[in-house]
């Protein structure tokens, strides 16, 4: 499930009540798309994930609420609300929901 319709600009909002659960699912917000990157909303139902891929981009992901499972070159470690994770351009990397967990995806286009 996916909603694309970025954010209004200029009005504050709560990044954790701005996308909420689905069961059995995955969902995604565009909060702000450039051609220089993009900042996306995700909420991740229990034992929901993303299989292991890489991308040309480095990324931030902060955690929202709950926590996941997250691999990054090979390692895997547990990443909690409130803690963020930079993850390099080209490096393989997935997730997998522990319990319900909302994240922030910052991606960052390089030159």
């Amino acid at each position: 499930m996916e909603n694309n319709t970025e954010t209004e600009k200029g009005i504050p909002f709560d990044l954790a009540d701005h996308v909420t659960y689905a069961i059995g699912s995955i969902v995604s917000k565009t909060l702000l798309k450039k051609d220089t990157g993009n900042i996306t909303l995700f909420s991740f139902d229990k034992g929901q994930g993303l299989s292991e891929h890489t991308s040309p981009y480095d990324a931030v992901v902060y955690i929202l609420d709950g926590q996941a499972e997250i691999a990054l070159g090979g390692k895997t470690q547990t990443v909690k609300a409130g803690e963020m994770l930079i993850m390099p351009a080209d490096i393989p990397h997935g997730l997998q929901a522990e319990s319900q967990f909302k994240m922030l995806l910052i991606m960052i286009r390089g030159q």
